[in-house]
């Protein structure tokens, strides 16, 4: 009797030690997710001067300006400015593998003004972009494409060739896309450096607070792209 009773202190004794053990593991499980979740999203501003902040303090930057907003609606996000002034879509395309490290979750594209201002033939922009949608689709990341518009001096037919490349490749891609980068900025002197080209850090502020309801749809993305990764 007493042998019955040891064998079965012994079982009860193991079932409670198998639920604690499986009731730890779930609660550690939930915790790694719940800070998966809570890890910062990781951005990156992949563009020319008008991302890399020309001729305005480190702060007053596109990106830099882009994170002070977002955080202060309560998002955990990392910017990275990837911005070089001067650079064309070609440029851009040639330093990307190292201007999108790994870890990149979501990647804002602002390429093309300076070819527009170049003349560069719209079918040279358009294969440049579309392979460095192509890049960021192939590493999972959600892409918002911002839009730019060409100088009058090109000509009607240039022109709309230009526009039509970003809602194109957008759609092509499934990428959010921001019709005009400088929406409410372009040919505002108050918003621009004297050169007229380049928005000041007001014309930055402008830009962010126009674009940020884009951002915050890239980071939902972002998040649903998480979540599924976690169910899988």
């Amino acid at each position: 009797m007493k042998a019955k009773q040891s064998a079965s202190t012994f079982v009860g004794q193991m079932v409670r030690l198998i639920a604690i053990v499986n009731l730890w593991l779930l609660v550690g499980f939930g915790a790694a997710h719940a800070a998966d979740d809570a890890a910062p999203i990781r951005i990156v501003a992949l563009g020319d001067s008008l991302t890399a902040g020309y001729m305005l303090k480190p702060d007053g930057a596109f990106p830099v300006q882009l994170a002070a907003a977002l955080k202060a609606k309560g998002y955990s996000v990392d910017v990275s400015n990837a911005g070089v002034s001067g650079d064309t879509t070609a440029a851009g395309l040639e330093r990307f593998d190292w201007a999108i490290p790994e870890g990149t979750e979501a990647v804002i594209v602002e390429l093309g003004a300076n070819d527009a201002l170049r003349g560069i033939d719209p079918d040279e922009t358009r294969g440049n972009l579309d392979t460095i949608l192509a890049k960021l689709r192939g590493r999972n990341i959600v892409v918002l494409i911002a839009g730019m518009e060409a100088p009058k001096n090109w000509g009607k037919e240039y022109e709309t060739r230009f526009a039509a490349i970003f809602s194109d490749l957008a759609e092509k891609h499934g990428a959010l896309l921001y019709p005009f980068f400088l929406d409410g900025v372009a040919l505002d002197a108050k918003l621009n450096l004297p050169d007229g080209m380049h928005p000041t850090e007001e014309g930055i502020g402008v830009i962010v607070a126009r674009i940020l309801p884009k951002v915050e749809e890239l980071i939902t993305r972002v998040r649903e792209r998480r979540s599924a990764l976690s169910k899988s």
